[in-house]
């Protein structure tokens, strides 16, 4: 039987479809077409341009393109303040999506994965950006701004940057807590005197591996055993919570809070302070740019900005920035001598299992 034209065409239509979903169910991707191969070319070109005048076509390039859209774990208050910023610096409306590190990655991967193309920026935690560089999501960065930041804001592979660093204290309540009877060592917490006061937050087995790697695996995961059995210890889930039940009196000293979120807390008149115990771990939250940014010149103007610029306003915020050339906020400066054991995010991410057990069956499940 002889099919008509119309009836060619359908039957093409039809097939296409047909294939699309098979594809779609096996997890496979069409190859991009050749101006999406271009637009690849065109940011791996601008990603690696060096030249005096690179802030320049950035802003050109950005102004055609007119948006700029990232994902971040921000809190609103500090999106609200960097947005504004961007936006008035450049002009270039700043589009923001919100949300935890772990949606982030899992919203990435998923759009990715579906041929979606909509981020052109990410910015969250370092094991979120390590996550989403493995996934092969970001953009490979040469920026000369690079030059200006601490080295261990600098990924190998310079598919993300870090854009300030995250420092791990202990929180106590100064009502409660004398100065003179604080602890200065992890061996200090043992001391039945803490028993039934202190917490820690509930995700945090990055920085308990980090840790007992610094003190000596088996005698950093003895002393927790110990400290666990002798005073106990009260989980919360996150760091804000953690910080905010110190202020209440709920946990007289925790043990692992943010350092920048205990100067806000204390700057707004709070009963709060915190005390450095060594080894103090550190870890850097960071930004890169998509592989497949559909906004190249205004997605990398972005990241320079959050290198520069941005860098003296998160300084003012109490977060303790990247850049060499912009002094952290006074009161977030560490005692004199305290240097910082950094979370390694590829090691982190490889020993994730194991350090997630061993904090689990050491701390979480263990404490009362």
């Amino acid at each position: 039987m002889m099919m008509t034209r119309s009836g060619k065409r359908i039957f093409l239509v039809l097939l296409l479809i047909l294939c699309a979903t098979l594809c779609s169910l096996r997890g496979w991707s069409f190859a991009a077409p050749a101006n999406a191969q271009g637009a690849a070319q065109t940011l791996a070109q601008i990603a690696s341009y060096s030249g005096p005048d690179r802030t320049a076509k950035l802003i050109a390039g950005a102004k055609k393109e007119g948006t700029v859209t990232i994902y971040t774990s921000e809190t609103l208050e500090d999106i609200a303040v960097l947005s504004a910023a961007f936006e008035r610096e450049y002009g270039i409306k700043l589009n923001v999506w919100r949300g935890s590190a772990a949606d982030i990655l899992q919203r990435g991967v998923v759009e990715a994965r579906g041929g979606r193309f909509d981020v052109d920026a990410f910015e969250t935690g370092a094991l979120t950006m390590e996550s989403l560089q493995r996934e092969q999501l970001l953009q490979q960065v040469n920026s000369p701004v690079l030059a200006d930041l601490a080295p261990q804001a600098i990924r190998p592979h310079h598919e993300w940057i870090g854009t300030r660093y995250n420092v791990f204290v202990a929180a106590y309540n100064t009502q409660l807590i004398r100065e003179s009877d604080l602890p200065h060592s992890y061996e200090d917490l043992t001391n039945p005197r803490w028993k039934g006061k202190l917490g820690i937050e509930a995700e945090s087995s990055d920085w308990f591996g980090t840790l007992i790697e610094a003190l000596g695996e088996q005698h950093g995961l003895q002393l927790f055993r110990d400290i666990v059995a002798t005073n106990g210890v009260s989980v919360r889930k996150g760091h804000t919570l953690l910080a905010n039940l110190v202020v209440s009196g709920e946990v007289p000293l925790a043990i692992s809070t943010y350092l920048y979120r205990i100067v806000q807390l204390k700057k707004g008149g709070a009963p709060i302070d915190w005390v450095a115990i060594p080894p103090v771990v550190a870890r850097f939250e960071g930004a890169g740019v998509a592989r497949h940014a559909p906004h190249p010149y205004a997605a990398m103007l972005y990241l320079d900005f959050m290198l520069t610029d941005a860098q003296a306003i998160l300084a003012k915020r109490d977060f303790l920035p990247a850049s060499l050339k912009v002094k952290p906020n006074p009161a977030d400066a560490l005692p004199p001598g305290v240097a910082l054991t950094y979370v390694d995010p590829a090691r982190a991410l490889d020993q994730n299992q194991k350090w997630s057990t061993y904090y689990r069956d050491i701390v979480t499940h263990q404490a009362r």
